[in-house]
Parts: C-alpha cells; structure tokens; sequence
C-alpha cells in the first residue's frame, strides 16, 4: 500500500532526509539570489544604463519573492508541498535562462518576476514549514536554524563562484549556468516527506479544526501577528540592501588594498574581490549565528532574542557607517553582520508556529515574510535610487538604522503564548 504524507511519523531525532533535503534546496536556491549583486556592475557597464534600473530589477525580485511565498505556501498545503517545489524550480530556471537573452531594463525587470517567485517555490516558506511540520517540538527551533543555515551556506559559495565565473565567461553564460544547476534540486523531491496535518499533542494542534481563511482573518486582526508582520520589514530592508549593493559600494568607496595586509595574502587584490568576499564571509558567519538562534530559540523567549538581535544590528550598521571605510572594517562589519544575518528567521518562523501552530505555518509565515520582501524591495530600489541622485548610499543605511530600531521595540510588546489560550485568558 502506498504511504501517504499524513501517516508518516515524526522522527525524535534532529537530523533527518527531509532537513538535509530542505538544506540542499535553500542552500542551491540562496547561493543564485546572493549573488546577484555581483552583477550589479557589469551589467549596467554592458548597456550603459543608470544604477537605478537592474537595482529596480532585483527589487522586483524581492517584491515577488514576497508575494510569491504566500501562494507557494497555500499550493504547499493544498496540493502538496512537491507540486509548490516543482513549480518553484520552473520559475526559477525560466526566469534565469530567459534573463540571459534579456537587452533592455525592462526585459530585466519584468523577467525577475519569474525569479522572484522560483526563489519563493524553493525558499524559506515552503521549505521551513516542510522541516516544522517533520520534526518533533523538541527539536523544532534547532532543526529551522540548522536548515535556516543551510542557505546561509549558499552565501558563502554564492557570490565567489559567480566572481570566478564572470572571470572567464560572459553574465549571460552564467546565468545559463545558474539555470542548470537550479534544475538539480529535482534530486532532492524524493526525500521530501513530511506529516501534511499536525499530529499528537503539542504546540502544532492550535485551531486545528478551523478553515485557513477563518485563521488568516484571525491573525490579521491579532496585534501580535501583526506587531510580527511589521517587525520582519526591517530585516528584509537591510538584508536585500547589503546583498544588492554592498559589492558595488565596497568597489567605489572602500580604501585601496595596501599590499602585505592579511587581505592581499589572501589574494583579494581588488575592491572588488573584496566585495564579493564581504558577501562570501557575512554568510560564513551566519551559519553560526542562525544555528545559534535557532538553539537559543528552544531554551529563551524567541520575541525577546529577535529584540535583541535586532537592536544589535542596529548598533553595528551605524557604527560601520561612522568608521572611516576600509579592507578591514568592512571584513568586521561583515563578521558582525553575519553572526546576525539570518538569526531572525528561525526565530520569527519559530515564534509563528508557537503562537498559531503548525497546520497553516506556511501560509501565516509566507504573509508575515510578505513584509520581509517589502522591506528588501524599498532597500534594493531605494538603494540605486539615492546613489543615481546623491552618488551616496549613506542615507539609505541611517533609514535601515531607524527601521532596525523600530523592529527591535515593537517585538517586546509580543503575548507569546499559543493562541488559544491568550484569547481564552483575554475572554475570561
């Protein structure tokens, strides 16, 4: 008899096929959206074009990651959480082979579309909630951060091999590659088998009973869905920002290479090496970071860990801001930054599924990361935006700076408990 996805068993271990192949998925899928920025220069050098118009083009990007994730969460849960990945891939290829032929903004701008939602298919919405519903309460919180991880590992490759690539071959060429290599994550669709409805007793049985739609009119009536929904904003501002155009910055602005530094004996000869190295060590550090958010995240408040982890990188953006800029400080920016980078992300899909449970964890995380992406739109676009203008970036960090301060506050007024049981104490 063929088993279905409801009656397999939740494993009581951490490690198991479905997180190494959700790892593998995000992992492959981050390493091709890090490294976009990398393209951010020769391909406005290529057709003489304004910072501005492939920076509207990744910010596209974002945009319909987010609107995207809350779609591919809701076909996860309706048809099946391989049909959302399979269809994730198809976008993801279509849209990198066809960006290869792209010759104007336009074509750009309109086929990141694509993109955006192949990278919402194969990223954290689908995927985390895959992971949740397969691990047991006990290991949840670890097991997000490990697969969280797993796309910061993506980083870390990412950017490099995009470098090393443009060395010897066209950006079209490499994006033909990036196409065939998303086409691999078809590998990883046997593996991914997970309970499709909550089971047992625990944290994950929260309104199981209730209809998807009657939840979502729930939560967003919740001051702390909603308290949560505009706290991730921050995070994908100053995430998509950095990704996008920290490269290009570190290129123009920083101090030049002094040979005999710890840099140049690492062969980063060039400022722009060093940008796609900045990339390449914020997601070494993040891996850390996120698996020890995501292992703190199961001893600690989750909603007083994202204050705090937000109000650190409010600290370390605005005083690499205020440094003067050089090899060095930007290799600790990027230390700092990524020890913090993705640490919100097991915490906030953690803190999701503790209030409202696991049977619609995808669809109420894919609206909350909705604002993460509307965040990463406004940092991208704003980004390429102000330099056209002023030739600076220094604004559009202090704004990230207010933002980051912003969502650091408004996560402590959070009620964390499960939600049936606040609304039963706001009730008595």
């Amino acid at each position: 008899m063929t088993q279905t996805a409801s009656d397999i068993q939740r494993p009581d271990r951490l490690v198991t096929p479905v997180l190494l192949a959700g790892g593998f998925i995000l992992l492959v899928s981050f390493a091709i959206r890090a490294s976009f920025g990398i393209f951010q220069i020769p391909i406005a050098e290529d057709f003489n074009w304004p910072r501005a118009e492939f920076s509207f083009a990744i910010a596209i990007q974002n945009l319909f990651w987010g609107i995207g994730q809350p779609i591919f969460s809701a076909i996860a849960e309706k048809f099946g959480d391989r049909k959302a990945i399979v269809m994730g891939i198809a976008f993801y290829v279509a849209g990198l082979i066809l960006s290869s032929y792209a010759v104007t903004a336009g074509q750009h701008q309109f086929l990141e579309v694509l993109i955006g939602f192949g990278i919402a298919g194969t990223g954290f919405g689908v995927i985390l909630a895959i992971v949740g519903r397969a691990t047991s309460d006990k290991h949840r919180s670890m097991a997000l951060g490990i697969v969280t991880a797993a796309g910061s590992a993506g980083q870390i490759v990412g950017p490099p091999f995009t470098e090393f690539l443009l060395g010897f071959m066209p950006w079209q060429s490499v994006f033909m590659v990036f196409g065939g290599i998303v086409a691999l994550l078809l590998l990883a669709l046997p593996f991914i088998k997970a309970p499709t409805r909550p089971s047992g007793h625990g944290e994950q049985d929260h309104d199981a009973g209730l209809a998807l739609s009657t939840v979502l009119m729930q939560a967003g009536r919740d001051k702390n869905y909603i308290f949560i929904f505009i706290g991730f904003f921050a995070c994908g501002y100053q995430l998509a920002f950095i990704t996008a155009h920290f490269p290009a910055f570190i290129t123009e602005v920083c101090a030049a290479v002094s040979p005999g530094s710890l840099i140049h004996s690492m062969g980063i000869t060039t400022s722009s090496a060093l940008g796609a190295l900045s990339i390449a060590v914020i997601g070494v550090f993040n891996v850390g970071g996120t698996v020890l958010a995501g292992w703190l995240g199961n001893v600690y408040s989750r909603k007083y860990l994202l204050a705090i982890v937000y109000g650190l990188r409010t600290i370390v953006a605005a005083a690499f801001i205020l440094m003067p800029m050089t090899p060095g400080s930007v290799i600790v920016f990027s230390i700092l930054m990524g020890s913090l980078w993705l640490a919100t992300v097991p915490l906030t899909s953690g803190l999701v599924a503790q209030i409202y449970g696991l049977k619609y964890m995808g669809t109420l995380y894919g609206f909350v990361f909705f604002s993460h992406q509307l965040g990463g739109f406004l940092g991208v676009w704003l980004g390429g935006y102000m330099y056209d203008h002023y030739g600076s970036y220094d604004l559009v960090w202090w704004v990230g700076v207010g933002v980051g301060a912003i969502s650091a506050l408004i996560h402590i007024p959070i009620d964390d408990r499960p939600w049936a049981l606040s609304r039963a104490s706001a009730s008595a």
